[in-house]
């Protein structure tokens, strides 16, 4: 059984790995089975209690998937393994490479997280609607969403303020944490009543570290640069899936990117992103792969609109 996300068994084979050795201390206590050596007696039971154990395993990977969906640029629609829905960066509407069918932001579906990693448009611009069309907070840089408030562009109970290292749960069973990422943020508002652009203060730009109900980690880098704290996120909370940008020119470009894949993070499954939008951003796929030559790290290609 594999998640949804192309190619990605190794990645399923993880998580059923961790609900196997659940399954199988929760048969052990259940049916009073020790620790250590068993005698033949307890070989029986242990080994039945394994079976059930496994069958409920197999019950479980029947029904719970992780789909990652590219909407183009930074945007993704993750859906859990218990159907809930995260959308990051939702810049869809003016975006080149967005789906006809994802620039009406009804199509989305019910949202129940919505995260964004800076204030710029590119990443910034449909989620205060998406916030209001869902009723859900729009999770950003905690001094982004102070200017978000103070602007009048969400209200308060949309627009909570965190910041990196605090963890949230802004749905059941679904944490976020902030971290590091080598960017800028700023907000570029229109104000209504001069009808000109302003710029405002958009706090530090962030990656998220989104851990789903079942212990799956996706790193969400947002915008950045190379970093050498790349390898403490890594090594301490020990993502399954990384969305990397490699576009290059406001980001890491494609050697940057497979430097930090191959060499810091050593995350075992990639998928690119932050490319083919924006012509300053001249980075490819292509390229990127001709970098990647860790034979332990799989990249996942994925058209915008392909899961």
């Amino acid at each position: 059984i594999c998640t949804k996300v192309s190619g990605l068994c190794g990645l399923e084979n993880r998580r059923k790995r961790r609900i196997t050795g659940k399954l199988v201390a929760e048969a052990k206590f259940l049916h009073n089975i020790p620790d250590g050596d068993l005698d033949m007696n307890a070989q029986f039971k242990f080994l039945m209690a394994c079976t059930l154990a496994l069958s409920g395993l197999w019950a479980q990977a029947q029904t719970a998937s992780v789909k990652v969906q590219w909407l183009g640029q930074a945007a993704f629609k993750i859906t859990s393994p218990e159907g809930k829905v995260i959308i990051t960066d939702p810049w869809l509407k003016a975006n080149p490479l967005t789906p006809v069918e994802f620039k009406t932001l009804e199509n989305l579906g019910k949202v129940d997280v919505l995260l964004v990693t800076h204030g710029h448009l590119d990443h910034f611009a449909d989620a205060p609607a998406i916030a209001k069309l869902n009723n859900v907070p729009m999770y950003a840089p905690g001094d982004m969403n102070a200017s978000v408030v103070a602007l009048g562009i969400l209200p308060p109970e949309l627009a909570p303020r965190f910041n990196k290292s605090g963890v949230v749960e802004p749905s059941p069973g679904i944490k976020v944490t902030p971290v590091h990422a080598e960017h800028s943020s700023v907000i570029n508002w229109k104000n209504p009543a001069t009808n000109k652009d302003e710029i405002h203060v958009g706090g530090e730009p962030v990656g998220f570290i989104i851990e789903l109900e079942d212990g799956f980690k996706i790193y969400h880098m947002g915008d950045t640069g190379l970093f050498s704290d790349m390898k403490f996120i890594a090594d301490y909370y020990k993502p399954d899936l990384v969305l990397m940008p490699i576009g290059g020119n406001f980001t890491m470009g494609p050697k940057d990117a497979a430097y930090a894949a191959n060499e810091l993070m050593k995350i075992p499954n990639v998928i690119a992103m932050h490319y083919g939008a924006n012509p300053l951003a001249k980075g490819t796929l292509v390229q990127f792969m001709d970098f990647m030559k860790n034979p332990k790290i799989k990249v996942h290609p994925l058209k915008p609109g392909e899961v």
